[in-house]
């Protein structure tokens, strides 16, 4: 199929013929005159000749740079489209809006979710223990991130990745940031290509050839499903971390974050390990009460370890009394942020909760760029039994497999100081 404008226009404006039946168009169409549709379905066409074009050099770049037959990609993407509900489930908040952190916390720490968790791990209890010990991340922090993001697979989103990413791509609302993002999308779903391709037994270069390629197979990676922003799977893996950190946690010789929960489980914690995890290290510390002013002073958003220990316990921010820091886990010159967690009280009151991250808040804000969302994984792990504090004593633990999800076990002995880091 050649995938010229003229014809690719063509296409699109018999869809959207046949889209203007749908019930969200014919109540939009039930509430303008007839002028006011004719309009809307101008724009909307023109729309979308231009994302065609601007995809058909983006398909051109890759192919040329790639060395893969355009021809392939054409057909993969020849019923791609525009999903206008994309476009504002990305736009930002209103301007009065309030962040609400105890709100957020009571979506994602929650009954369903800690059940969930709790299955989750008797069903996977021994590779999460296996894992834990070769990578350092704790089977509760991995466990939390899944149930946060999918609720073990049961929310994984109901857009086709490619969909997805073209619209965002190539008619990114307008907004102050709409060139940056776009970019960003164009960058994923040229990520989404390579991997596709990857996935359908190509190779890359591929010199022009289709050898060896399953184009069933790399159809049907393209058609998966995605979250509105493009991210696949039990872990919400966009296109880019599943080509950098997604790993083969099953053995079959085949990634697949969305049917097996190992490939997941494994994925997760390389991720997380390549974002500098510190094994046997604490993710944050709670700040000191009467030490709000202080800690307010310093907390500036920015999700840098500005801070050393020593500096926030000379401020009266942290106490050198706190378990991790009397018994020399956390040593005086690590560094750390401080985090703030607003909420507005039941008078409508503006709020704010303060904690001291620590380098693993920082991991975990990689995984997610939200001072909420590292939060809430570091109290679901800690409502699965988690301890947020050093595995300093000497006191052997029993195998992580002999313990039960929501079981406390003691801190493993690790060989020196230097190895936590």
């Amino acid at each position: 199929m050649n995938f010229r404008v003229s014809h690719l226009a063509s296409i699109l404006v018999i869809m959207l013929l046949l889209g203007a039946c749908s019930t969200t168009q014919l109540q939009q169409a039930s509430q303008a005159s007839p002028t006011e549709t004719i309009v809307n379905q101008s724009e909307d066409t023109a729309t979308e000749v231009r994302s065609s074009q601007n995809f058909n050099q983006l398909i051109s770049q890759i192919a040329q740079a790639q060395e893969i037959p355009q021809a392939s990609i054409e057909l993969g993407f020849a019923d791609v489209k525009t999903i206008p509900s994309i476009r504002k489930l990305v736009l930002p908040p209103s301007g009065s809006f309030k962040k609400n952190w105890v709100a957020y916390r009571k979506r994602f720490i929650e009954p369903v979710r800690l059940k969930a968790g709790k299955a989750f791990w008797l069903q996977n209890q021994a590779f999460l223990s296996k894992t834990e010990q070769e990578s350092g991340v704790p089977a509760e922090v991995i466990v939390s991130i899944i149930g946060i993001e999918t609720i073990y697979g049961r929310q994984t989103g109901n857009f086709r990745a490619k969909d997805v990413l073209f619209t965002l791509a190539f008619s990114y609302p307008e907004t102050p940031n709409k060139a940056s993002r776009e970019q960003l999308f164009k960058d994923q779903l040229q990520e989404l290509i390579l991997m596709c391709w990857a996935e359908g037994g190509g190779t890359l270069p591929a010199k022009n050839s289709t050898e060896g390629l399953n184009i069933t197979r790399f159809n049907t990676c393209l058609n998966q499903n995605s979250s509105y922003a493009g991210a696949i799977g039990l872990p919400q893996f966009m296109p880019s971390s599943i080509r950098s950190f997604a790993v083969d946690g099953d053995g079959n010789g085949h990634i697949d974050l969305r049917q097996s929960p190992k490939d997941a489980i494994a994925s997760v914690a390389n991720f997380m390990r390549k974002h500098g995890w510190q094994p046997g290290m604490p993710i944050y510390f709670p700040v000191q009460e009467g030490a709000m002013s202080e800690a307010r002073a310093l907390a500036d958003g920015e999700p840098q370890l500005k801070y050393s220990i020593q500096e926030l316990i000379a401020k009266g921010i942290l106490s050198k009394e706190q378990g991790d820091l009397q018994s020399g886990g956390v040593e005086p010159q690590s560094r750390a942020l401080i985090v703030d967690l607003p909420y507005p009280d039941k008078d409508g009151n503006d709020q704010v909760r303060y904690v001291v991250g620590l380098n693993n808040f920082l991991s975990i804000v990689q995984y997610n760029r939200s001072y909420f969302y590292a939060q809430s994984v570091a109290e679901f792990a800690e409502a699965l039994g988690y301890k947020n504090q050093s595995a300093v004593p000497t006191t052997v633990s029993k195998p992580k497999s002999e313990v039960k999800p929501g079981e406390v076990s003691k801190p493993k002995k690790l060989a020196s100081k230097k190895k936590q880091k």
